[in-house]
């Protein structure tokens, strides 16, 4: 397919640098996943040094992924993010429901992180209680406001509130280790009467769930000054940081607290930071939750819009979706992208959305990492300013991963599964309806 080139009043300012890149990608991914799951990952796998081990081994696939998304993404540095690698690889109808199910996985972050906001922001102000999901609506209308008039603002708030963020969870990590705690971790009989399978892939697929976002660098090619050194750079320092962080953010966690006391406590990090620091550290931990929270939301309200925009552009979506305002803002995509989280907060649970999320990021995930081995084979001759870290071997291992979790996933949620499906065959019916005519000389 043959796009054509956008008009000048819609083109998105190349202003972006590694700063940024490492802090979407950091700021975008540690956060409500992180305070939320390790309650829930207790429950199901409760073996300290089972959950440990988890955490690293999704960690190292971590860095791998991003070894073969950086290739591609300074190989077609473009607004959009993966489903431009697996348009080019896969032809356009792929493209397309892949693009849609990445849209989706990133435009219900929003809500569910705002749910998350709303939890912590009742537990400091408990007379708001009453008020439902109104706190949640507040944080998602702010950052609306806050990323709508540039991606300047927007940039300036992802850089500084990801440094904090770090710093703040560096002092939660170091107090936790320097306490003594009374009683060490437990072994769990609940691992055999859960089911391993069970236990371990719920583990996982929840592990994965927090590492969303990771990616997030691919969104942002298009508004980066120099992309082929930038991007590299960028995916390989977030992803390690990430990681090495959630390592100890959980070891942290366990190191004072028994797995029994971890188990469904939906705030184990605040939970724990009581037991570090004293009781007055309760109300502390969780406003200190809260402002990292915010970082994470930041990132979820530039993301989805940038996919949104790259749609819109090659005609997998309305025109008005490439509208730019003067500050670099795809504005027409942002104000979507805030009506469907509104709605969602309303009518959704974080449960729900998160483990939805993941499971289409593993469809996403998967195909791009497909498409780095055929356009290797395909269009060798293209420029590659980055060439993915032991390929094809560490490609082929992260697909076949990817592959296996998807699997265990999906057998694992129906629910997610089944949603899955309906999508994939509704997106056929949308492609052929409003995309087909345009595309006739090239259909896949």
């Amino acid at each position: 397919m043959k796009v054509t080139a956008p008009d000048s009043s819609n083109e998105l300012k190349k202003v972006l640098g590694v700063f940024f890149g490492v802090a979407v990608g950091v700021g975008g991914t540690i956060g409500a996943g992180i305070l939320r799951a390790p309650g829930s990952i207790a429950a199901l796998l409760p073996d300290a040094t089972l959950i440990i081990t988890c955490w690293i081994a999704i960690g190292v696939y971590i860095l791998l992924a991003a070894s073969s998304y950086a290739e591609l993404t300074a190989m077609l540095p473009k607004a959009g993010g993966a489903y431009n690698y697996i348009k080019r690889g896969f032809g356009n109808y792929a493209g397309f429901v892949n693009g849609w199910f990445d849209f989706l996985s990133n435009a219900i972050a929003p809500a569910y992180f705002c749910i998350v906001l709303n939890e912590y922001f009742i537990l400091i102000f408990p007379q708001l209680a009453s008020y439902s999901k109104l706190p949640a609506l507040f944080f998602l209308t702010l950052f609306t406001a806050i990323n709508l008039p540039s991606v300047r603002s927007g940039s300036f708030t992802q850089r500084l509130t990801s440094t904090i963020k770090i710093i703040l969870f560096l002092v939660l990590i170091i107090g936790c280790f320097l306490h003594t705690p009374e009683t060490g971790s437990e072994a769990g009989e609940l691992l055999i009467k859960g089911g391993l399978f069970a236990g371990l892939f719920g583990t996982l697929q929840l592990i994965m769930g927090t590492y969303d976002g990771c990616m997030s660098v691919s969104f942002f090619a298009e508004e980066d000054t120099n992309p082929q050194k930038n991007i590299p750079r960028s995916y390989m320092i977030g992803a390690l940081t990430i990681a090495i962080m959630y390592v100890l953010i959980n070891a942290a966690i366990l190191y004072v607290l028994p797995v029994s006391e971890v188990a469904n406590a939906p705030l184990a990090a605040s939970k724990a930071a009581a037991v570090a620091f004293g009781d007055w550290s309760g109300t502390l931990m969780t406003a200190v939750a809260i402002f990292s929270l915010i970082s994470i939301l930041n990132a979820y309200m530039m993301i989805p819009s940038r996919i949104l925009f790259g749609l819109g552009r090659d005609g997998f979506f309305i025109p008005q979706s490439t509208k730019i305002n003067k500050g670099g803002t795809p504005y027409v995509s942002l104000l979507i992208c805030y009506g469907f989280a509104f709605i969602l907060i309303i009518y959704s649970s974080f449960e729900m959305l998160f483990n939805l999320g993941a499971l289409m990021m593993l469809i996403v995930t998967g195909f791009a990492f497909a498409s780095l081995i055929r356009l290797r084979k395909t269009e060798p001759e293209l420029e590659r300013p980055y060439r993915a870290i032991g390929y094809p071997f560490t490609t082929w291992l992260t697909l076949l991963i990817t592959i296996t979790l998807f699997i265990g996933f999906a057998i694992n949620d129906v629910l997610s599964l089944t949603i899955v499906t309906v999508i994939t065959l509704l997106s056929f019916i949308g492609y052929r309806l409003l995309v087909k005519s345009k595309h006739q000389k090239n259909e896949p």
